[in-house]
Formats: C-alpha cells, sequence, structure tokens
C-alpha cells in the first residue's frame, strides 16, 4: 500500500505520463517544458518548494480533457486556477499560489515591463488576450499586493525561458524527492 505522498507522486507522474507528450504550442512538449523551467528554478537557487510550483505549474493542462490546441478556438482553459486547486490538496501555499499565480505575472509583466510583451512567442500573446490582456493600474496593485507575487514572477521568467528545442535535462524522477519533500504533511 502506498502512502500519501507517494499517491501524489504517482499522480503527478501518470498526468505527466497521460499528456506530457503533448505540445506546449512552443516546439517543445507539455514534459520537456515542465523540467526545463524547473531545471532553470534550480540554476537560480529557487527553494524546493518554488521549483516544485515551477515545474507543476502547467499541471492544470493535464488534469483537463480539453484538446491541447484549445487555445486555437478561443478558449481559456483557465489551467493555473485548475492547477493550483489541485495542488493546494497536496502542498502549501508555497507551491500552489505561485501556479495560481503565474498567468496573472504574464499580464502584470506585459503593463509594467518595458519590451516584456514584444519578446513574447506567439502563443503566449495568443494566451495572454485570451486572459485578459496587460493588467490595467488597479490590476497591478492588487497583483503586486499578493504574498505570492514575487515567486509567481519569478516562475513566470523560467516560464518564459523553459521553450528550448532540444535541450537536455534530468526526467522528471529526478524532481521527485523535491516533490516529496515539498508536500503538506
Amino acid at each position: 500500500m502506498s502512502t500519501p505522498s507517494g499517491r501524489t507522486v504517482e499522480e503527478i507522474r501518470a498526468a505527466f505520463a497521460k499528456r506530457g507528450h503533448e505540445g506546449y504550442g512552443e516546439g517543445v512538449s507539455q514534459l520537456e517544458h515542465a523540467l526545463q523551467c524547473a531545471v532553470f528554478a534550480e540554476r537560480d537557487g529557487a527553494p524546493e518548494p518554488l521549483i516544485v510550483a515551477t515545474l507543476l505549474h502547467d499541471i492544470g493542462h493535464m488534469l483537463h480533457d480539453l484538446p491541447e490546441d484549445i487555445a486555437d478556438s478561443g478558449i481559456d482553459t483557465q489551467h493555473e486556477s485548475l492547477g493550483s486547486a489541485w495542488l493546494s490538496q497536496h502542498f502549501g501555499p508555497e507551491v500552489s499560489e505561485p501556479v495560481r499565480l503565474h498567468v496573472a505575472a504574464k499580464r502584470y509583466l506585459s503593463a509594467s515591463e518595458a519590451g516584456y510583451f514584444d519578446v513574447l512567442s506567439e502563443a503566449s500573446k495568443l494566451s495572454l488576450r485570451l486572459q485578459g490582456g496587460p493588467m490595467n493600474a488597479e490590476e497591478q496593485a492588487k497583483f503586486g499586493a499578493e504574498r505570492f507575487y514575487r515567486d509567481a514572477v519569478a516562475l513566470r521568467r523560467w516560464d518564459d525561458e523553459g521553450k528550448i528545442l532540444g535541450m537536455k535535462t534530468p526526467d522528471l524522477g529526478y524532481f521527485e524527492p523535491m516533490i516529496e519533500r515539498s508536500l503538506r504533511r
């Protein structure tokens, strides 16, 4: 019989097995993107819960049954809310909140940082339009008051970076001990 933490790791592994091979819209798969983002978070010295959040930031895409090209149909899956809600059942807010806020971080950076929008990929620009576009001043102030907004901005930057074709990374198993240590006890 597996432990609760073992079951959570199995569920994460199963989600990546089921949909991790699907395209991310950037030439890399969901799994490749997740692993690259986590590698960058680790490279930059992020604490383990933020590395785990970065690894799992798009898990919401793997929990629904919508087609991988759903954004092309003009539909926002709100994967950040779905993913954060699922993660909050197993992890504390240091994992679930940056995930919940990572789309808002893209909207925030698009509004507050000169040139950020211009370097987004076409797929990111499409999803940004579906997600509400750049934030207005009131939304920026509200986002900046969020406890985990800095972590969400860091996650967003690794998210933007994690789209490198053919990049070699460790496999999911490398991150499983971090996942286990980050689980809510």
